[in-house]
């Protein structure tokens, strides 16, 4: 459902794309349990992509020719919280990240879900339920 202007759906939006990004990173970093000297990589935490000073705000491209921000809001970063290493300096903690999956599906979902209830009571509001 697609209203124009409307800041919760939008907002809603954002999450989600964001969640589906950390996702996908946590994935990877998954998938790279195994890789010697490989360190897991987490998403800035989406407050601070909605605080001023947290990128919540990007460069415009006025002209074709200006180069464009590298990475964008969502770009992967190394994961400061790393507590320990294999002796092959491997960093990656499956149980730190099948928690951080689990929380991040967790959020996927009530975000699906306020969105559902957001815009079943637009469709009711206009009489279309």
């Amino acid at each position: 459902m697609d209203i124009p202007g409307d800041p919760l759906l939008a907002l809603t939006e954002r999450r989600l794309g964001w969640l589906e990004s950390r996702q996908r990173v946590l994935a990877q970093n998954i998938a790279n349990a195994d890789t010697p000297g490989y360190q897991p990589r987490d998403l800035r935490s989406f407050a601070q992509l909605l605080s001023p000073r947290g990128g919540g705000v990007t460069l415009a491209r006025t002209q074709a020719g200006h180069i464009g921000p590298s990475g964008g809001a969502n770009a992967a970063r190394a994961d400061h919280a790393v507590t320990e290493r294999t002796p092959d300096g491997n960093a990656v903690s499956l149980d730190q990240q099948a928690v951080r999956m689990a929380e991040t599906d967790t959020a996927h979902a009530l975000a699906i879900n306020l969105y559902r209830r957001y815009a079943a009571m637009y469709r009711t509001a206009l009489g279309r339920a």
